[in-house]
Order: C-alpha cells, then structure tokens, then sequence
C-alpha cells in the first residue's frame, strides 16, 4: 500500500505521518510540500508528483490557511493558494487511479447561522465573512468529491474537523487560530512581565477544538472505512467560549495579570461545535484528548520555544 501525504511538513500532516507509522506500519508513506520542493499550485509538478509515486492513497493535509485577522486581510491570497491545490490534486487523483481521496474540511465550512453544526446542514446558509474565502474553498474540496465521483468514480472522503491545536502549532497573532494565538500571547505576557492581554473581541465566540493528534488519527482511520461519498463531521459535540478558553491558558501559564477584550474587533460566527455521531459510527471512535490536557502540552510546547530563543 502506498500512501501520499500532501502537506505532510505542515501542523497536522506531520501528526498524520506519525500515525500512519501506527495504524499501516506495513505501508509506504510518502511526505511531500512546498517546503520538501512540492508546489501543489503547479499543475505540472502535481502530475510528476504523481506519476511518480502512483500513490493507492491521498491524504491531503495541504491548505493556505490563518486565523480570522489573516482571513480578513489576505482574503484574495487564500482563495487562489488553495482553489488551485485543489484543482490540481482532484485532476491527478483521477488521472493516476488514486483508490481513495482523504481530505480534511474546517467547520468554518458550516454557514454562520448554525449552532451546532450537523452534516443535512451543510447547504442550508451563507458563510460567516471572516472566514468566507477559506470556507467556500472547503466546500468546493467537497464539490469536488461529488462531482470526481460522479464522472471518474473517484472515491474520496470528506472529515469535517475542528479547529486543531496542540504541540508544533502555529503561534502567532495574525495565522494562528483563537487558541494558538492565545497561548502566544499568554505566554510571551508572562516572561515579559506584562500585566495585560489584549483579546480581540468579546471574548463570547464559542468554539469547538480537536487536538492534532486526533485529528489525524481520524484520517488514518478514514483509509478503511466503507466508500462514504458524503461529508463526515468529527468532533466532540462541546465547545468553550473564547474567554473561559482565555482563563485555562492563564491558569496553566500561571499569569497573574489581566485580559482586554477589544469590542471593536470581529469576533466571527458566535458559535462552532459538532455533531459527531456519523462519524463515531463510521470511524469506529472518537477523539480521546481532554481539553485541558492538550492545551498544556501546546503551552508546554511553546514555553520551549520560547526558551530555546532566549538561550
């Protein structure tokens, strides 16, 4: 069995390589990105990439993603990076006879008015803006699956997953999500000595958070499930408010100073959460990480980043 890991240097497709070493320990993996010298935006590099490899499994770990203060400013950039990953990977999947296609969908994917997204929903409304170019381009990766399907018979499988965190994420205060960015700053407040953190605003958003290693269990797990042409969310069905996620990061820091909830800043959509029963039943489990537990590993991750800069 040959797998293909596309974006397999990034935040979750190096936890899918780890676990694919787990779960297939007889497979050929192998790892590719634009950083390995990989551009999936080439048409021509993608079809080499393929061609030579002939890959029986696509694990596509590859995006042009930040938070919502990137998605705001780089709106243009995220959607031609990944509109043309994307098209460029469904037309070698197909052209190379590819038997699976495993692709990861953000929630941000869901439309703005749901609360507590389930999969018949999918379709039932506009995207938030803050994550509108990002979204859209997720929900074509799922269009995509239809319309190969439908045509070339391609068989791909859709996860939608929650915002991932833990060790080896980004930190930093433009391409971070919520809970990376917070750890950064949380941090950083600490060894600085300083006695406030600004919070972009309200503190209100709730979201719903898988931890990496989860997650890419989950996509491995996605290689022997039954043919599922249709979108499978896996989550576990809770979320936290950005403030009370705030006060966790500081209690773990051991910060003593206090936070500023900036108003006049988007919060985005009010609420991201799961249901996640579909994909329990079809995977055959359910993320096993505490939140709290995961979070301290992040933190203790980034506190050795931080040293190591120091040193």
């Amino acid at each position: 069995m040959k797998i293909l890991v596309l974006g397999a240097t990034g935040f979750v497709g190096k936890r899918v390589v780890e676990k694919l070493q787990q779960l297939k320990p007889n497979a050929e993996v192998f790892k590719t990105s634009l950083s390995l010298g990989k551009d999936l935006r080439n048409e021509v590099q993608t079809s080499n990439l393929f061609e030579n490899i002939r890959p029986d499994y696509v694990i596509n770990c590859a995006a042009y993603v930040g938070g919502i203060q990137y998605g705001y400013i780089h709106p243009a950039e995220i959607y031609y990076n990944n509109m043309r990953m994307i098209l460029n990977i469904f037309e070698a999947c197909k052209e190379y006879k590819v038997k699976r296609l495993i692709q990861p969908i953000s929630n941000c994917a869901y439309p703005a008015n749901e609360s507590f997204f389930k999969e018949e929903d999918f379709w039932s409304g506009p995207l938030h803006e803050s994550v509108l170019a990002y979204g859209m381009t997720r929900k074509m990766m799922w269009v995509g699956a239809w319309a190969y399907a439908k045509q070339y018979n391609l068989d791909t499988v859709s996860l939608i997953l929650s915002n991932m965190y833990g060790p080896g994420d980004h930190f930093d205060e433009v391409r971070s999500h919520a809970l990376g960015a917070l750890v950064k700053k949380i941090v950083d407040a600490k060894y600085k000595k300083n006695k406030e953190v600004v919070i972009w605003g309200t503190g209100s958003p709730v979201r719903e958070w898988l931890y990496v290693e989860d997650g890419a269990e989950a996509l491995g797990r996605a290689i022997d499930i039954m043919p599922h042409n249709d979108i499978i969310n896996v989550g576990v069905g809770y979320g936290i408010s950005i403030k009370d996620l705030a006060n966790i990061i500081k209690g773990i820091v051991e910060w003593d100073g206090e936070f500023v909830f900036d108003a006049t800043k988007p919060d985005g959509a009010p609420f991201k959460t799961v249901e996640g029963s579909k994909g329990r039943l079809l995977l055959g489990w359910v993320p096993q990480t505490d939140l709290k537990y995961g979070i301290r590993r992040a933190v203790d991750f980034y506190v050795m980043e931080v040293i190591k800069q120091d040193a």
